[in-house]
């Protein structure tokens, strides 16, 4: 299938690593050009390296900033400011009891995992709506529908961003935009280790120990690879996705037990 976006341009932000980089592996392996986002140089031009090397017919840029400034958004935006898809995303907190939490770690978080998403799609926005197309999705967290204590700093920012883009999608709708939601679960990323290791540290467990813990919790009996995520994004950001807007979706191989 043809997805309708080569040519177009792509900001993925938080893009050198992890679920970011699967987005925009996945986006410029269908054509698209793409501008990506990190904090550390080594990374990120690495990143840039591998992905021009990979896929030698479209595009590729990064833009070392950290989006959770003004002057990281700024120099982002400078770079890309008018992108077609822009794929908001950044590291989560620190998982923490609610009582551990402090002022400075809800204001760290609403910056990171709220506010960043929102300045940057608030300054391509206009331009989406002028041209008739754009593509807004989010890379939030299980843990907007499926809140645990210790991750109440993730399930708060994020799901403040879930609302806000809830609205938008029905005012956009109209212009071609879409605004949809990714909520990853259990995928095979340093994300997943850094939650194996908090585990062990609690527990006194192995790393192996902590992996099947975390395995055993997913009906699919496996984790999820970065690669189905970024093939799921790419669908998003299609052409044949323009009816798809204000939407949630899991990818957490049948961990979410809700009926809807």
């Amino acid at each position: 299938m043809d997805l309708g976006v080569k040519g177009r341009t792509a900001l993925v932000a938080a893009s050198s690593r992890g679920l970011g980089r699967a987005c925009a592996e996945a986006l410029a392996a269908e054509g698209a050009d793409v501008f990506i986002n990190g904090t550390g140089k080594e990374s990120l031009d690495a990143t840039v390296a591998e992905m021009r090397a990979r896929y030698p017919n479209v595009k590729i840029d990064g833009v070392q900033a950290d989006i959770t400034t003004q002057e990281g958004r700024a120099n982002v935006l400078a770079a890309c400011p008018k992108p077609d898809i822009l794929v908001n995303n950044n590291a989560g907190p620190e998982p923490k009891m609610f009582l551990e939490t402090t002022h400075e770690d809800w204001m760290k978080a609403l910056e990171g995992n709220m506010v960043a998403a929102l300045m940057l799609t608030h300054a391509v926005l206009p331009h989406m709506q002028e041209r008739k197309f754009g593509r807004v999705v989010n890379i939030t967290s299980a843990m907007v529908t499926t809140p645990r204590a210790h991750q109440a700093l993730s399930s708060g920012a994020r799901t403040g961003l879930t609302g806000v883009m809830k609205g938008l999608s029905r005012d956009f709708a109209k212009y071609n935009v879409t605004f949809n939601n990714l909520l990853p679960e259990r995928f095979d990323t340093g994300r997943q280790k850094q939650l194996a290791e908090r585990i062990m540290k609690l527990k006194g467990w192995t790393r192996e120990e902590a992996r099947a813990d975390q395995v055993s919790q997913i009906p699919a009996g496996r984790y999820g690879q970065p690669s189905e995520f970024g093939a799921t994004c790419a669908f998003l950001c299609s052409v044949h996705a323009g009816f798809i807007t204000g939407m949630n979706i899991h990818l957490d191989g049948g961990a979410y037990p809700a009926l809807i």
